[in-house]
């Protein structure tokens, strides 16, 4: 994969593995499976991740959220991977001013990672999770369809949060990265 930007946003390239898988318990043989047979991995997807490897989850690892097929597959990469060392789901708030009603709201990252990188120094990434088509700013249509406007507002929330994520990031000496479908290894 290579590095897409998003504005002053990077978005990750290969950041975890790529679609390199490690050894798997039973119960990750499923979703392995389960991607490999139907990589059109819905984004409706939700339920409760188990991690064989609790004592990497920062939080309460009986209580593990996943809000779509792209976050469990990360999560299950987090969860094997030996370079992570710990690990949290939607456990930091931040809070940002909406574009839209110009009040503060809370934004709840998917992701904080720490890990020991490539070079062997240990950091500390915040990932969002994201459909590509979300990190791009909608195509002006000739007609305001409802369906145009609602990507009008997504797009300018999620630059809010975005912003306001880098921001927190840059104070505290973390990454802040974006994951889609591409860099997941999901195909449509």
């Amino acid at each position: 994969m290579f590095p897409i930007s998003c504005g002053n946003i990077r978005l990750a390239d290969d950041e975890f593995g790529g679609n390199g898988w490690a050894i798997f318990e039973p119960c990750y043989i499923f979703y392995y499976y389960l991607y490999e047979l139907n990589e059109n991995i819905m984004a409706t997807h939700k339920g409760f991740f188990k991690p064989k490897n609790p004592q990497k989850y920062h939080g309460d690892p009986t209580a593990i959220v996943y809000r779509s097929g792209w976050e469990l597959k990360l999560m299950l990469r987090l969860d094997q991977d030996p370079q992570v060392i710990k690990w949290s789901s939607e456990e930091v708030v931040i809070p940002y001013r909406s574009p839209i009603d110009n009040r503060i709201h809370r934004y709840f990252p998917d992701f904080l990672i720490t890990k020991i990188n490539k070079e062997g120094i240990k950091e500390t990434i915040m990932v969002e999770v994201k459909p590509f088509k979300q990190t791009q700013p909608p195509e002006m249509k000739a007609t305001k369809t409802k369906r145009y406007l609602n990507e009008v507002v997504t797009w300018g929330v999620n630059q809010a949060k975005w912003k306001a994520a880098e921001e927190f990031c840059k104070d505290r000496n973390y990454r802040f990265i974006i994951m889609t479908e591409n860099e997941l290894g999901v195909k449509f």
